[in-house]
């Protein structure tokens, strides 16, 4: 009889699902062509306009819907940012990038595009977040820029995408001017600049987006980049204005060889996580992290030690330093990784395809996050899941579980157990709330039936795998070791 009642109300509850998704499609249509223009025209009127200075855009080109194909279809190379006007973010990068416009004029135009405006464009280049950064080369979009958000950096990469990938380099005077202008740089010192060596550093250099590189043949100019007159050539070094100074290059002179020597040795020792340079992070060949996280007070004292062991575990594991302080990057990423409110905190993590945790116990020395790093490449380490603090009343219809004690309610083996996975933020979730709780209520006097919640976002454990919010998965009783 419970699982007559129990099958009876899923299938009523599925119904309501059902309903409510027809419902969620209906609003989302009216919700694409229906604007408030009152709504649209106020929604600038309290911006701080005079908190910013006045930019000189000249040389930005301003695309509307009549003049977007026909300008990208007509230059070569057209860089666009897509905005929201009333976006502090925007407004801080315009100076940047209006001089980047001028120094590029001739090379490659740059534009911008008010996002509100041309909704469509957005939605066809798939952009959910502005500021973004997309480049065209022959009215094709050919890559968003990620880099840092300055005149400098902007140019070097458009430079790199519609130049030759590589820059000859034959006076002093050249060569002060790079080490000074360059962040990192790669130079090579051949016997000749034409020749199958450098066809091999321009076509390495092709294989990074972020990193310029150059090539000599005087030993003069060699020596203000670190190289001994007298190594043999072909020879390869890259120079950074980091902890890591300079970094010779000792394998064979191949374009895989050099990119994936370039892709391992571009990020710092310990590289500082932002928006900026997380896809750098992640799109790195070595996938396996460490975090520090700590405050900027506190990380004084630990990353000299982390730098350290960056160097022992070169190629192998990246080296990662979260600033607690940080409230746009620090906050959100502790709670990704269930570690808020904790302080100083260092986590092993498998990178986002895996997306294994792993947490550090102890002093942080060099000699213990050596051995930490060590058994984490060995597999050693126990995993670290998430948890909300056990509730201590946890009487309601529907069950509240978190992952400190998923296995004692979930998998009770004399329990089905309908779970719900939802996230705070989940608009989905809160309507679908109701629904839930009065299945709950209807199945109250069945104590062989749970229905229960977890919140995916500050919660985790390894029988769950969750891609949306809401999910709702089902362990049946007595058959608790088979996909729910």
């Amino acid at each position: 009889m419970a699982n007559r009642a129990l099958y009876l109300l899923l299938i009523i509850f599925l119904l309501l699902i059902n309903n409510f998704c027809s419902a969620n499609e209906t609003s989302n249509i009216n919700d694409d062509i229906e604007f408030d223009d009152e709504e649209l025209e106020g929604s600038t009127e309290d911006q701080e306009e005079n908190s910013y200075p006045i930019v000189d855009e000249k040389d930005v080109i301003i695309l509307k819907h009549k003049n977007f194909s026909k300008t990208v279809k007509k230059n070569r190379y057209v860089m666009v940012l897509f905005y929201e006007p009333w976006s502090k973010e925007y407004k801080a990068l315009l100076p940047e990038y209006a001089s980047a416009a001028t120094e590029l004029k001739g090379e490659a135009l740059l534009a911008k595009v008010d996002a509100t405006e041309i909704y469509a464009l957005t939605k066809k280049y798939e952009l959910e977040e502005y500021p973004s950064v997309l480049l065209f080369i022959d009215g094709v979009p050919h890559k968003r820029y990620l880099g840092k958000m300055t005149k400098n950096a902007i140019v070097a990469w458009v430079k790199k995408k519609s130049g030759p990938g590589i820059y000859n380099v034959t006076t002093i005077e050249d060569a002060e001017r790079i080490l000074n202008a360059d962040d990192k740089l790669v130079m090579g010192f051949l016997d000749s600049l034409v020749g199958p060596d450098c066809d091999t550093l321009a076509a390495a250099s092709r294989q990074d987006d972020y990193v310029n590189f150059y090539q000599t043949s005087s030993p003069e100019v060699a020596k203000l980049f670190h190289f001994d007159p007298d190594v043999k050539r072909p020879a390869l070094v890259m120079l950074k204005k980091e902890a890591e100074k300079q970094i010779h290059y000792n394998g064979k002179f191949t374009k895989l060889a050099i990119a994936k020597f370039v892709s391992v040795n571009k990020l710092p020792l310990v590289t500082g996580f932002s928006k900026e340079n997380a896809q750098l992070i992640f799109e790195s060949p070595v996938k396996r992290q460490i975090f520090l996280f700590a405050t900027s007070s506190d990380s004084v004292k630990f990353i000299p030690e982390f730098e350290e062991a960056a160097r022992f575990f070169k190629g192998k594991i990246i080296f990662i330093y979260v600033e607690l302080d940080g409230e746009d990057v620090g906050v959100a990423l502790s709670v990704f990784f269930g570690v808020s409110g904790r302080g100083l905190m260092v986590i092993a993590y498998t990178g986002i395809e895996d997306a294994k945790k792993y947490m550090f116990v102890g002093e942080v020395t060099l000699d213990n996050i050596k051995a930490f790093g060590k058994d984490f490449l060995e597999g050693k380490l126990p995993p670290f899941y998430k948890s909300d603090p056990v509730p201590e009343i946890n009487d309601r219809d529907v069950k509240i579980v978190v992952g400190k004690n998923f296995d004692k309610i979930v998998l009770d083996e004399s329990k089905d157990v309908l779970l719900e996975i939802h996230a705070p933020w989940c608009e989905h979730c809160r309507e679908l709330e109701p629904a839930y709780n009065e299945l709950a209520k209807q199945l109250r006097g069945i104590n062989s039936i749970v229905i229960a919640k977890m919140d995916g976002s500050t919660n985790e454990h390894p029988r769950v795998k969750v891609d949306a919010f809401p999910t709702f998965l089902f362990f049946r009783a007595g058959n608790k070791n088979s996909e729910p």
